[in-house]
């Protein structure tokens, strides 16, 4: 996972990290922006505005290296300046992170081609002249500095979601256009979605919260597994230097309750993947931040965890590749990219018991997600036979981690069958992505099933969710045929989804919630396993109810106006309970 998940974030579906916003442009900016000049990091050349002042219009867009509405957008940049540039437009961005090295700005605006100047402003000087707050953030000027424009890009990517397709309305574009004709800019600023630029932090020697003493143990404990090198969470909390200088940023993450990323109701069930900082972490940190990020003393600091530098679940005993690449385009076609199935050998001479397993993206902007089922010999691919799904992959979702005694059946001679969903991101790409296995050492006591709990009608076509419906409810049951214990819960919708819940209903008329997600987010598919497997006695029946925000308040909504059917593509709807459990008599 190190070396794929750290790009999980620049794109679209995972957005799950995006920041707070600011409003439209107050008082406090200027609306004659003055003449500056900063260095672009990749060729040492200098820029100034007063360089700029040849062109119709000028952009300037605050950048950041590891804001993921920042990359998201960076594709439309370029598009902006493709067609901009020619008619006279200026762009230029302005990177004024204090963590973002010179090296790492001229690095990052290599790697994603970014056609403009991208300057180092050390210290936040001329951010500080704008009065820029996030990333990216543009303003558009007149050849003599006013400002014509402040505000977003566009709409399309925002606070933990994404429409696919089109954004709504192209507030740059547009304004561009408006000045280019010579009219005033009819929408002269627009709310900032994404990342608080990160200034020098001030910090204190000492205070009664220290980073030394308590925040290094609470980053340890609820934070460094996502956010260091190469994993998903988009900037790193290792070191003291990186925690000060995205303190702004998360103080407004854990003030809001978007991290640590955890969606279960928590009256309902226990769980052993529980994310949630208890109430003293949460109080210790704010504490921290509104001292000034003291750093304390040395001596205080808690050796640093140790990781798996690779692979999460550790080395694979087998790690199995698609046969061969499949070129992903730079543009999404009419409909989408269909999903696509790759049949892999295991040339297995003998049934393998998977204790864990690891789906792994290579192309990682653009896969969108993946599943690895178990064809065994002379079987057709049927994802709704419980003993076929293997492990998968999509955003906020973990590897396959089962306990001592249980793993997942791959019988002797079978195939994998990798059903990928590519969405392009505006470059092409080549994707071979592979899986990793790591294998019992004897036959478990127990074999776990994944079982798709879903509304055929639904499937069928037959039912669907009206335009506008903003509570639309769509319902789903399994029944168990014999004695069996629960592992874990896996809710899946798309844009349109609301809430989640799984209920029991026991064969004794007793009932009970088993896990209930009253905000379901997209760009964070969760698997919430139990922390203990939970009894279920024969004729049990699991029934999942999920609900759907259709309506123009739904900001992920791709279009309220229409009638919304089941469908494999995001802007399509699925209702699918996903369940791991096992029977208490082994099936073989």
């Amino acid at each position: 996972m190190p070396k794929y998940l750290a790009a999980l974030l620049a794109v679209p579906f995972a957005l799950s990290f995006a920041f707070a916003h600011s409003g439209p442009m107050n008082e406090a900016r200027p609306r004659i922006v003055n003449n500056f000049e900063l260095k672009d990091p990749r060729d040492n050349k200098a820029v100034s505005l007063a360089g700029l002042k040849d062109g119709k219009a000028i952009v300037v867009v605050f950048l950041a290296t590891q804001c993921p509405i920042n990359n998201a957008f960076l594709p439309e940049l370029t598009r902006l300046h493709k067609r901009y540039a020619p008619r006279g437009v200026r762009f230029v961005g302005i990177n004024a992170n204090e963590q973002d090295s010179a090296a790492a700005i001229a690095e990052h605006a290599r790697k994603n081609e970014v056609p403009f100047p991208v300057l180092a402003d050390s210290g936040g000087k001329v951010a500080d002249l704008f009065g820029a707050e996030r990333t990216p953030e543009v303003f558009l000027l007149e050849p003599s500095g006013k400002v014509l424009y402040h505000g977003r890009i566009d709409d399309q990517f925002g606070i933990g979601y994404y429409r696919p397709g089109k954004p709504t309305r192209r507030d740059l574009a547009e304004a561009i256009d408006e000045v280019l004709a010579g009219r005033p800019v009819s929408v002269p600023s627009t709310p900032v979605a994404g990342c608080r630029i990160a200034r020098a932090a001030r910090p204190k020697d000492s205070g009664q919260v220290t980073y030394a003493k308590q925040v290094a143990r609470i980053l340890q404990k609820n934070c460094q597994d996502c956010h260091r090198p190469g994993q998903i969470g988009p900037f790193s909390l290792l070191k003291y230097e990186d925690a000060a200088a995205w303190a702004g940023t998360i103080r407004e993450v854990i003030e809001d309750g978007r991290m640590p990323p955890w969606y279960a109701d928590p009256r309902y069930g226990k769980f052993a993947n529980e994310r949630l900082l208890s109430k003293e972490d949460r109080a210790a940190l704010l504490a921290w931040i509104d001292a000034g990020t003291p750093k304390g003393d040395v001596r205080d600091l808690p050796p640093p965890r140790k990781f798996s530098e690779d692979w999460v679940i550790g080395k694979p005993d087998v790690m199995l590749r698609m046969p061969r690449a499949f070129d992903v385009p730079a543009e999404t076609p009419p409909g989408g990219v269909p999903y696509k199935y790759f049949v892999v050998p295991t040339n297995f001479k003998e049934d393998k018991w998977v204790v864990r397993a690891e789906a792994r993206p290579d192309a990682v902007p653009v896969v969108h997600h993946m599943l690895i089922f178990v064809l065994a010999p002379g079987q057709v691919y049927n994802p709704d036979d419980p003993g076929t799904t293997l492990c998968g992959m999509a955003p906020g979702e973990m590897p396959l981690m089962l306990k001592e005694g249980l793993a997942k059946k791959v019988p002797a001679g079978s195939r994998l069958l990798f059903q990928m969903h590519y969405t392009p991101n505006g470059k092409e790409y080549h994707d071979q992505s592979s899986v990793g296995l790591i294998f019992a050492k004897e036959p478990p006591k127990h074999r776990v099933l994944t079982k798709p709990i879903h509304n055929i009608k639904f499937i069928l076509r037959e039912d669907r969710i009206p335009a506008g419906a903003a509570d639309h409810k769509i319902e789903a049951d399994f029944s168990f045929k014999q004695d069996g214990h629960l592992v874990g819960f896996m809710p899946h919708m798309h844009l349109r989804g609301k809430s989640f819940r799984y209920e029991a209903f026991y064969p004794d008329g007793k009932s009970e919630v088993l896990l209930f997600v009253p905000r379901y987010n997209f760009n964070w598919q969760s698997v919430y396993r139990l922390r203990e497997p939970k009894a279920v006695p024969k004729g049990t029946t699991i029934h999942c109810t999920a609900h759907y925000d259709n309506s123009d308040k739904n900001p992920h909504n791709p279009d309220p106006k229409k009638t919304v059917y089941w469908g494999d593509q995001t802007w399509e709807e699925m209702m699918v309970g996903w369940m791991d459990y096992y029977y208490d008599t082994q099936q073989k």
